[in-house]
């Protein structure tokens, strides 16, 4: 099945590297170009991607706002934000936002393709050099009030759905998880479910963004690989 995708961004060159990139595997097909969030908006609504690769800076509306209502009206197409070593305020709104995980602009290409692939396919960029060091940067300074709220929702889950939430949130795929749980991947795959389904989540990098929130996992605190 081929993989739709569009690229959001105001620099013409980006979007041309990108394209050259994609559009040379089989499995994916780039369906449209948007300079702006305005543009991006009219885009994913007439062609209906199955990916959208955004980038934060960007006039008239920024990536950010595109971003939240692309994840709220669009569910369907899954959000990846392109983004630099200096937009962690940014990226951690984006991150509550409900976007489906982020791409550092000067990532190599199989890791673009990997990342487009991995992201239509339901799964989450929770790469510990990027998102995991934008949720401890905003996880660090929390509001006591929602910490507390989000540790009692902790209870609801079980202490294997704990445990994998918990590994979710160091940066470990669902084989890594598995191999250190001692499971299967079906099973972890289920245990997720069930997570996401009793914090009322929609993807693994909010699952990630509740750990840090609820003190489960602390700022600096990584999986030892």
């Amino acid at each position: 099945m081929t993989i739709s995708v569009a690229l959001v961004d105001d620099e013409a060159m980006i979007r041309v590297g990108l394209r050259l990139v994609l559009s040379g595997e089989p499995d994916i097909e780039v369906v449209g170009e948007a300079a702006d969030g305005v543009q991006a908006l009219d885009l994913v609504a007439r062609t209906r991607p199955d990916v959208v690769l955004i980038d934060i800076r960007m006039p008239k509306m920024d990536g950010l706002e595109a971003s939240r209502r692309l994840v709220r009206d669009h569910p369907e197409s899954k959000v990846i934000v392109l983004t630099t070593f200096d937009e962690d305020a940014h990226v951690a709104a984006a991150l509550r936002a409900g976007v489906s995980g982020f791409l550092l602009k000067v990532a190599p290409p199989e890791q673009l393709v990997e990342a487009v692939r991995t992201v239509a396919a339901g799964g989450g960029l929770l790469d510990p050099g990027v998102t995991l060091r934008v949720i401890a940067a905003f996880a660090g300074q929390p509001d006591p009030g929602h910490t507390t709220s989000r540790a009692g929702e902790l209870e609801s889950l079980t202490n294997r759905e704990t445990d994998v939430l918990k590994l979710l949130a160091q940066g470990l795929t669902n084989t890594q998880i598995a191999a250190r749980l001692y499971l299967g991947e079906a099973t972890v795959k289920t245990h997720l479910s069930r997570i996401l389904m009793k914090l009322n989540l929609t993807t693994r990098v909010q699952a990630a963004v509740f750990a840090y929130e609820s003190g489960l996992v602390r700022p600096g605190e990584h999986d030892q690989r």
